[in-house]
């Protein structure tokens, strides 16, 4: 999948999804499918590969989600992309693995290859909480049935494959395999885990988007080149067992070997080291092949493809999708994560933000990979004239919503960047971060006959419309896209991510000062008065990050307050694979600077640092009391629980406001600021 489409279904995950509220969605879906032909999809049985006449397949897919014939699913784009190439493409979606696994030999053998992904998400996000719970739906499965897609899915998946047919190669990728390529540290055992070639046994790994590295492995095989050949393709990971063969030579290539397994299961600190490295090299456009020991063979993952051109992306965005689930979920029930993207449009890959919670940049790149306005008006096009359309589009965005055609001004300045992110701690002075391509975008989509409004639902990079922030970028530009998405774009809440409000955490985050959120919000208001629009706020935070301490929460939750939002629901950190933020959490290291860094990690400081997002309850005040009289915050105290409560007075209703997941509902405007300057600098 694009990550971008993870990234917002990650929500939906979080969400009391209500069946009953998408069924009227899901009946018109049934019927739109029976205007289809079964072979307008890929074919998942034999039943369906004979009325295609098939005789034998070229490539057989396996995958956690259940298909979903979509550009947004990373599993029916390699499907296409495949079948683009001539290939007799299948695939299984979610094989049961607890029966006697005739899933995994229904279709026999494939003539080239057989390749395994987890699904759109990390299968250990989609299964479980951040508090290490089982969730209670499964977004990529019919009705939100859980239990169709086993922990560690691209793993259990490779290994029955490779058992079962010992003579196929196993191609894995996805956003599991992209993220756990190289040794890395595993939340959900508590464990630092090896590449997953190893505890997968695949023969090859594709990491991050899969259309171009796709493309040349074909390419070869159609040739006759064995599989067991290819070691030197861009963008993928081999293990090489160096007592039987040798490592290729590439001419054009530089070596960078890392700390081996065995040394980081040894010692944190040179894990985290490895970390630098990793990421940097990943975010390059002329990066090193990065070598690792491992068990005694060699983990060689080659650079990754140049930053895909707008015909490369339109093409795999113009493929002959259904845009529909596969017709054998008519009975089964709604796909959640369908339903909410449905009538969303991708229009671009990357994100160069490069936040060290996020996993966007190690999967998708930090360069912007957009597509042509002309791609995206024909998919619109397209999704117009579905029978169930009603005019509404629900997402006109990508990992980040405003950074639509945005790129180097001078490329080779890009070509030399080992910089993780182009906006942090400041916006690269090379950075082109003009809006008026994605304005015009949306003013183009907006005069289709069949279009009532387009929305934005990806979030958007508030600091990037601070001109006190984004110094490259002409102030009028901003404004207009500003007002452009309030007045046209934003149905009653703009949802915005500051994250924090302590400037170290936010260093740590590479997120910019909270007074920039302040400056946005300056200018949301004026504009929210002089339109007379009556729109709310959404600001997103996170608990529990590294560097956040008990007292920089507290200040969090009164500053908010102060400026009149009561949260509702946030987000507490989870560490995920290839983060910043994770190795830190594991290690204790700072990987760029190797400096102890500490993270709230036991149970007890988790919760209580939540805690101070909901200091308006009454099972929380007493504790809050406690804690801020103990690390002498009284100010705080008084800002957060004033004794006489008049501040209660100046609430406003907001009766079309629901509770939603990380949504914080905006309750008064205080004019008055409290000065809440620490008592002690932090160091």
């Amino acid at each position: 999948m694009r990550l971008s489409a993870a990234k917002k279904l990650y929500k939906s995950l979080c969400f009391s999804l209500c069946i009953f509220a998408v069924k009227p969605l899901f009946l018109q879906t049934m019927q739109d499918s029976k205007k289809l032909q079964l072979t307008d999809w890929l074919p998942t049985t034999n039943k369906e590969v004979k009325i295609r006449g098939w005789e034998e397949l070229d490539v057989i897919l396996f995958s956690g989600d259940a298909y979903v014939d979509h550009p947004s699913f990373g599993p029916a784009v390699i499907g296409r992309i495949l079948e683009s190439y001539g290939l007799r493409v299948a695939i299984v979606p979610q094989p049961s693995v607890n029966d006697n696994l005739q899933d995994f030999e229904k279709l026999g053998k494939p003539r080239l290859f057989f390749g395994a992904t987890g699904g759109c998400m990390d299968p250990m996000v989609s299964n479980y909480t951040a508090s290490k719970k089982s969730r209670d739906k499964d977004a990529y499965t019919p009705n939100g049935d859980k239990g169709f897609r086993p922990d560690y899915a691209t793993s259990v998946y490779s290994r029955i494959l490779k058992e079962k047919f010992p003579d196929v190669p196993v191609l894995i990728g996805g956003i599991e395999a992209s993220l756990r390529r190289v040794t890395h540290y595993d939340y959900w055992s508590d464990k630092l885990l090896p590449t997953i070639l190893e505890t997968s046994k695949a023969d090859m790994l594709v990491y991050g988007m899969g259309e171009q590295p796709l493309r040349e492995i074909v390419e070869l095989l159609q040739k006759g080149v064995p599989f067991s050949s290819l070691k030197n393709i861009k963008q993928t990971a081999v293990l090489i067992d160096q007592k039987t063969e040798k490592i290729p030579v590439i001419k054009d290539w530089e070596d960078v070997t890392i700390n081996s397994h065995t040394a980081c299961l040894g010692d944190k600190k040179t894990f985290a080291s490895n970390f630098k490295v990793i990421e940097q090299e990943s975010n390059k456009l002329k990066a090193r092949r990065i070598l690792q020991e491992v068990e005694g063979k060699t983990l060689v993952i080659n650079p990754p493809f140049p930053t895909m051109t707008e015909k490369e992306i339109d093409g795999s965005f113009d493929l002959p999708f259904t845009r529909l689930p596969h017709p054998k979920y008519d009975k089964r029930g709604p796909i959640p994560a369908f339903e909410m993207i449905k009538f969303s449009i991708n229009i671009h890959r990357g994100c160069f933000g490069g936040c060290s919670f996020c996993t966007i940049s190690a999967h998708q790149g930090k360069f912007i990979a957009s597509r042509s306005q002309e791609s995206v008006l024909k998919e619109i096009d397209k999704v117009a004239n579905m029978p169930d359309f009603k005019g509404y589009l629900s997402d006109i965005g990508g990992p980040s919503a405003n950074m639509y055609k945005m790129k180097g001004k001078v490329q080779s300045i890009c070509d030399k960047c080992v910089a993780p992110s182009c906006i942090s701690p400041v916006v690269c002075s090379n950075l082109d971060t003009s809006h008026k391509p994605l304005t015009e975008l949306y003013q183009a989509v907006d005069k289709h006959p069949k279009i009532k409004k387009s929305f934005i639902g990806s979030g958007i990079r508030h600091d990037m419309l601070v001109p006190e922030f984004n110094k490259n970028a002409d102030p009028k530009e901003l404004d207009a896209y500003t007002e452009e998405v309030m007045t046209k774009h934003v149905s009653g809440r703009l949802k915005v991510a500051p994250e924090h409000t302590s400037d170290p955490v936010l260093k740590l985050m590479r997120k910019p000062s909270f007074k920039y959120f302040h400056m946005f919000k300056e200018r949301f208001d004026k504009i929210n008065i002089q339109k007379k629009l009556n729109l709310q706020l959404i600001p997103y935070f996170i608990s529990s990050h590294p560097a956040s301490e008990v007292e920089d929460m507290a200040n969090l939750a009164a500053e908010t307050k102060d400026m009149g939002f009561q949260l509702e629901q946030v987000q507490g950190f989870t560490p995920t694979p290839m983060t910043v933020a994770t190795v830190i959490y594991y290690s204790g290291f700072h990987p760029y600077t190797l400096k102890p860094t500490r993270t709230p990690k036991t149970k007890q400081e988790r919760e209580d640092q939540h805690k101070f997002f909901f200091w308006y309850k009454k099972e929380n005040k007493d504790w809050i009391r406690n804690t801020l009289n103990k690390v002498g915050r009284s100010d705080l105290l008084q800002v957060l629980l004033p004794e006489n409560n008049s501040w209660k007075k100046n609430k406003t209703a907001h009766k079309t406001a629901q509770h939603t997941f990380d949504d914080a509902i905006p309750f008064n405007k205080r004019k008055k600021k409290v000065s809440r300057a620490p008592k002690k600098k932090r160091r």
